[in-house]
């Protein structure tokens, strides 16, 4: 995998600057002093401008037509619409780390072949706010549901793809009037154990370590790795560790409260009845180990149809490295 979505690499590069922002950290923490105050709203946008050419180079507002903003209650929301008006409106969903660029050669050709395509980024990612959150599950369907009802779509298909899988399936779980008779999973997640999260989490996500994690010197670290060449994937992912104030901690309190693990019952949902479910997965998946797919499609009620396509040699992040092959199934499928 391109991008470092469940991976202790993503931690490993943490450590140093971790040990040595505690060894400020402690003595002020300890005597009452808050290291962050505040509401955490950061997103790219907000970024100066310096810092913004280096986005706009892989990932900038207008990588996708019909862009907007709106501002949920919950906090503001970037999103694009685009394709035929009278296209059968379909919305992706990205996962942990990488926001809507995970979608740049699977989406735009998806609406030239005749559908309504909707892309936005999740809470704490890309060009979308970082509220204070535990960044659950209900946070991302709730950000969803309010935006379906903003633009005005009664109802729409869902893509998601790893942790946007179980986040499409809690969606279609929880408000089952607004998902149409499609449903599709790339690479999902959701049935991890607590095994392959990083060693330490529930302390990296107290109260005490939240304000290190959030710290100068960690995102100093991450701005020194900025110096290497890097994949475009790769590079958007450290320019958010790098620079967005909350983007470090919105990880592990996904991985801590949100939909990577212990979504089984959401699979299972009577909601899923009636309709027609695809799941992709890349045949050497790294991050999500490819027999989940057939543990998922296990887990649907027998009234639900669903189908499982291995996406060959794929890693990953295969919307990226295997792209037309992701769209013949998509085609296919909503033909």
């Amino acid at each position: 995998m391109a991008s470092p979505l469940l991976s202790n690499r993503l931690f490993l590069t943490l450590v140093p600057a971790l040990v040595a922002t505690a060894a400020i950290a402690y003595p002020l923490l300890k005597a009452g002093m808050p290291l962050t105050s505040g509401p955490r709203k950061h997103s790219l946008a907000d970024l100066p401008a310096d810092v913004k050419s280096q986005v706009d180079e892989v990932y900038p507002e207008d990588i996708f037509p019909g862009g907007a903003y709106v501002d949920l209650p919950i906090g503001r929301v970037r999103y694009w619409i685009f394709g035929p008006e009278t296209g059968r409106k379909v919305v992706f969903i990205h996962g942990l780390s990488v926001p809507s660029f995970i979608w740049k050669d699977v989406a735009p050709k998806f609406a030239e072949a005749g559908h309504r395509v909707m892309l936005f980024d999740l809470y704490g990612r890309g060009y979308s706010d970082a509220p204070v959150s535990l960044y659950n599950i209900s946070l991302y369907t709730t950000q969803l549901a309010l935006l379906m009802q903003h633009v005005h779509w009664d109802k729409a298909s869902v893509v998601g793809l790893s942790m946007g899988g179980p986040i499409a399936a809690a969606f279609t779980t929880q408000f089952p009037q607004l998902v149409d008779d499609k449903v599709v999973l790339l690479a999902p997640a959701g049935l991890f154990g607590s095994e392959i999260l990083p060693r330490g989490l529930n302390l990296l996500t107290s109260s005490l370590f939240l304000p290190i994690v959030n710290g100068g010197i960690v995102r100093g670290s991450a701005r020194r790795q900025l110096k290497r060449p890097s994949e475009p994937i790769d590079r958007i992912v450290q320019l958010q560790r790098a620079y967005l104030p909350y983007f470090n901690a919105v990880l592990l309190l996904s991985m801590r409260y949100g939909p990577l693990r212990g979504q089984t019952d959401h699979y299972k949902s009577h909601a899923f009845n009636g309709r027609t479910v695809l799941i992709l997965h890349g045949t050497k998946d790294s991050v999500v180990p490819p027999r989940f797919a057939r543990e998922i499609q296990a887990l649907f009620p027998e009234g639900a149809k669903c189908e499982v396509v291995d996406i060959q040699d794929a890693d990953h992040d295969f919307t990226i490295s295997h792209p037309e092959d992701v769209l013949v199934e998509l085609k296919r499928f909503f033909a």
